[in-house]
């Protein structure tokens, strides 16, 4: 049964880290490329450490499984945020494309407006 579960979790694991670099060759522009990058391999390294959780649950691999997601979730908003930021600061950006642009007013020079 374990053994079951862990190939559940590392397929599914996969496939969403599969589906990440699918949107990164197929998707539009730089946000909807960065979503998919960011969200689902994110989803998808959880989905495998659980899998190997499973798979090796002594207290040395769950602490290192927890340590390698803790640091998972806490670094790739911050990262997708900053590409982001400097995609944007850079003009690669289509700013047509966006509804709602809070970044340039924040960016307009003291003086302006």
């Amino acid at each position: 049964m374990r053994t079951a579960f862990t190939a559940a979790f590392l397929l599914l694991g996969a496939g969403a880290s599969l589906s990440a670099g699918l949107g990164l060759l197929r998707l539009p522009d730089l946000f909807t490329r960065m979503h998919a990058a960011t969200k689902s391999q994110a989803v998808g390294l959880l989905l495998v450490l659980i899998g190997v959780g499973i798979r090796f649950p002594t207290i040395e691999v769950l602490t290192s499984l927890a340590l390698v997601a803790l640091l998972q979730i806490i670094t790739v908003p911050v990262a997708a945020h900053l590409v982001g930021r400097a995609a944007f600061r850079t003009g690669h950006v289509d700013r047509a494309l966006l509804h709602v642009d809070e970044l340039e007013r924040a960016l307009e020079p003291p003086g302006d407006g």
